[in-house]
């Protein structure tokens, strides 16, 4: 396969997750969007790595999943913290949470 595909499939994931995140507003699905703009951070890095034979670029995405499950596992609990509170997850009455 070329790189022009996976960069085309990168650039196509991260519109939509930046669409969701700017659009949205339910706190599951704006998560969800970032972890399509995070997922097409790494199809880029590992095309990018297989592209000049690198190992650079796997070991990036590694990283940058770990990063993604440290943001989803808290960004979860702060969902659950709004929804306990407020009995709503929209994001729109997150400013009323200021304590």
């Amino acid at each position: 396969m070329l790189l022009n595909q996976f960069l085309v499939l990168a650039a196509i994931l991260f519109c939509i997750g930046v669409y969701g995140v700017l659009v949205r507003k339910n706190a599951m699905l704006v998560l969800m969007s970032v972890e399509l703009i995070l997922n097409a951070v790494n199809i880029n890095l590992v095309a990018f790595g297989a592209l000049n034979d690198d190992v650079g670029g796997s070991v990036f995405a590694l990283f940058t999943i770990a990063v993604a499950a440290a943001e989803v596992g808290i960004g979860l609990a702060i969902v659950l913290l709004m929804y306990r509170n407020r009995r709503s997850i929209d994001l729109s009455e997150a400013d009323m949470l200021k304590g």
